[in-house]
């Protein structure tokens, strides 16, 4: 989508389209699903818990960064990811506002 073209949307729209653009990707789910299952924040190797190649993975981390959903700390050589509690907790919200107020009437 164009930038002119989303500002006839609503910051919710826009915001809303942002997140699931970022989630749409099923390696971004198992990155995150890795992640969440961990007890603390993660510094060890997401390649070979996902199985794609660093660059790919980088470049879901960077993504899901970008939204906010995850925090990264640089120590060393590492980075060390964890989920954006604050975050995770209102696009939780967010979607479920989107869904209760979307009314399904069908033929």
């Amino acid at each position: 989508m164009g930038l002119t073209k989303s500002q006839i949307f609503s910051d919710r729209q826009n915001e809303l389209a942002q997140i699931f653009r970022v989630l749409a990707h099923p390696a971004r789910i198992a990155i995150l699903e890795y992640i969440s299952e961990q007890k603390s924040c993660i510094c060890k190797d997401i390649v070979s818990e996902v199985g794609l190649a660093q660059p790919t993975i980088s470049q879901h981390l960077k993504e899901l960064k970008s939204i906010g959903l995850i925090q990264g700390e640089i120590e060393g050589k590492k980075v060390c990811y964890c989920l954006n509690a604050d975050k995770w907790k209102s696009v939780q919200e967010g979607l479920n506002d989107f869904f209760d107020q979307t009314s399904i009437n069908c033929c």
